[in-house]
């Protein structure tokens, strides 16, 4: 997508709190957002590719989505490399990267690659959810506005 669309989503997610909240247009958003514990578009993009290619990987997506995700340690040419003992996804070449790097394949192996160890090696579904949300979470808003929950 391109920014002016993300621009139109993240005003949309906004306009939706604001109403939530009865607040002014003048308020500012970061607060309720925190609050409500919404990610920002973004991050909202980043957590379905990453629970995608989780499903992808645990058999629970469509074939042909799992089809399209290779793990590294797959890959013959790899298995005496560090990066086999790692559960990393290969990350295609693309000849665009402004085409090329939105396709699936591309966008969720490298969503999935910037995952630290313990969100990833995540023991259920739920939990890695969980995990994952957080993450985003923090990294989006100031962490301390995590500490009080």
């Amino acid at each position: 997508m391109s920014g002016c669309l993300l621009d139109r989503l993240q005003s949309v997610l906004n306009a939706a709190a604001r109403l939530i909240f009865s607040a002014r247009k003048s308020e500012h958003i970061t607060p309720l957002l925190s609050e409500l514990h919404w990610l920002r578009v973004p991050e909202r993009i980043q957590f379905r590719l990453c629970v995608l290619a989780y499903r992808c990987l645990h058999d629970t997506a469509p074939s042909y989505l799992a089809e399209m995700l290779h793990r590294t340690t797959d890959v013959a040419g790899r298995c005496c490399l560090r990066s086999a003992a790692t559960p990393t996804l290969l990350v295609p070449s693309t000849r665009r990267s402004s085409l090329g790097d939105c396709a699936f394949t591309v966008a969720a192996s490298r969503a999935w690659n910037s995952l630290p160890a313990n969100v990833r090696d995540a023991p259920s579904f739920l939990t890695f959810r969980r995990l994952l949300k957080t993450l985003l979470f923090e990294q989006s808003y100031d962490c301390s506005a995590t500490s009080s929950r």
